[in-house]
């Protein structure tokens, strides 16, 4: 392990057994800089892909037959909580292959600020940005991936078909 790590954790060590020593709590300036930083990151939650969506009409979708809406999900996700449900939406934003799944955020014209977007984790095809997709996966509440990526919704595992391409 290079030295400078070495001295790193050591300060951080110190400064945690000299915290639980004297029962006061380790603050952001006790940690070496680039720890304190990664703490504040962790701290905050994913933000949602607002600049995405400008590009994207949300304009006419139907809701799917039987299925919810974005915004219907995210007032009922926790009776939905484990259960499968169908979204018909757009994506507005893609990720691929993070942590061997893609990521995508669709949206569907529903809901207001906080209740608008939907993130959905699928190993299937990536549809591109201003797909139509019908997808259909399983509620998963308050996942914390690390690092900042923390979910209070998120349909994990779906399957997801493109049924209009962007145009």
């Amino acid at each position: 392990m290079p030295k400078v790590l070495n001295a790193s954790l050591l300060a951080i060590l110190l400064a945690v057994s000299l915290a639980a020593c004297s029962k006061e709590e380790v603050t952001e300036t006790a940690l070496a800089p680039e720890i304190a930083d990664a703490a504040e990151m962790a701290a905050q939650p994913h933000p949602a892909p607002a600049e995405a969506t400008a590009s994207v009409d949300l304009a006419g979708i139907a809701k799917a037959e039987g299925g919810q809406t974005v915004a219907g999900l995210h007032a009922a996700k926790e009776q939905l909580e484990g259960e499968t449900v169908v979204i018909r939406g757009k994506v507005v934003k893609v990720n691929a292959n993070i942590m061997g799944k893609n990521w995508l955020h669709v949206r569907d014209g529903s809901g207001e600020e906080g209740t608008n977007d939907l993130t959905i984790t699928t190993t299937g095809a990536v549809p591109a940005i201003g797909d139509t997709v019908l997808v259909t996966g399983a509620v998963g509440l308050n996942r914390d991936f690390g690092m900042g990526y923390m979910y209070p919704l998120i349909v994990e595992d779906a399957e997801v078909t493109v049924e209009a391409t962007a145009e």
